[in-house]
């Protein structure tokens, strides 16, 4: 029997989650295929419905280059305020590592009210999480951490650390879909526009190194198929 990664399935429990909680459903399922193997070594989803114009997910697997890879995002509406949810949750060998944030749509430092409804409360969750023995930093510059939020908890783990924070996710992921049913205050900008400037350069190869990986694995056609995905 196969065993399941850690990753993948925080992954499934918090896509599970969302596509209960929206009820959402898949309107593409794409394999994602390299050169390097005969069988696919990736899964591309997109789910629609409820109160989010979609959820993404984007599944990587190669053991031969020590790669579990998993990503779950799921976008607002473009005239939302309510910010994006994103987790990634990766076994890159010999350490775990998690990505886990509510994506802004407004410049939280002038829209004070919005940022003490939409991020304030995750304060002692990230405080907590960061306590875990076996939880450390993981590498990221300034310039990444401008396109998220100060609530982004980027991490690498052991495995005993990696299965305690799944209460941290959860916990996002339940502040997150309260958000989305009952609002946030409202904002002064552009939420469309800002929106896809955001996510132009939050997923821009030019700011995001994992993006030459992706390529070398998949192909720049397939490549940017995930990415286009991601940025409209």
């Amino acid at each position: 029997m196969t065993m399941t990664s850690l990753p993948t399935a925080l992954s499934e429990r918090t896509l599970d989650a969302l596509t209960s909680a929206l009820h959402l459903e898949t309107t593409e399922d794409i394999p994602l295929t390299s050169a390097m193997s005969p069988d696919p070594v990736g899964r591309l989803r997109v789910l629609r419905g409820g109160p989010i114009d979609k959820a993404v997910t984007v599944d990587l697997v190669v053991p031969p280059l020590g790669l579990d890879s998993h990503m779950v995002f799921a976008f607002t509406g473009s005239d939302s305020a309510v910010p994006h949810f994103t987790l990634d949750s990766v076994f890159a060998g010999d350490y775990h590592a998690m990505h886990l944030d509510l994506i802004p749509r407004a410049d939280l430092a002038v829209h004070l009210d919005y940022l003490d409804a939409a991020f304030l409360p995750l304060t002692p969750l990230l405080e907590q999480a960061w306590q875990l023995t076996g939880v450390s930093p993981a590498a990221i510059g300034p310039r990444q951490r401008a396109m998220m939020s100060p609530w982004m908890l980027v991490c690498r783990a052991t495995s005993e650390a990696f299965g305690e924070l799944t209460g941290t996710v959860d916990a996002y992921l339940a502040h997150w879909l309260t958000l989305l049913d009952k609002g946030v205050p409202a904002v002064q900008a552009d939420l469309p526009g800002r929106d896809r400037a955001n996510r132009a350069n939050l997923f821009s190869p030019a700011v995001d190194p994992v993006w030459a990986q992706v390529t070398r694995l998949l192909g720049a056609e397939q490549c940017e198929r995930v990415r286009g995905e991601l940025v409209a």
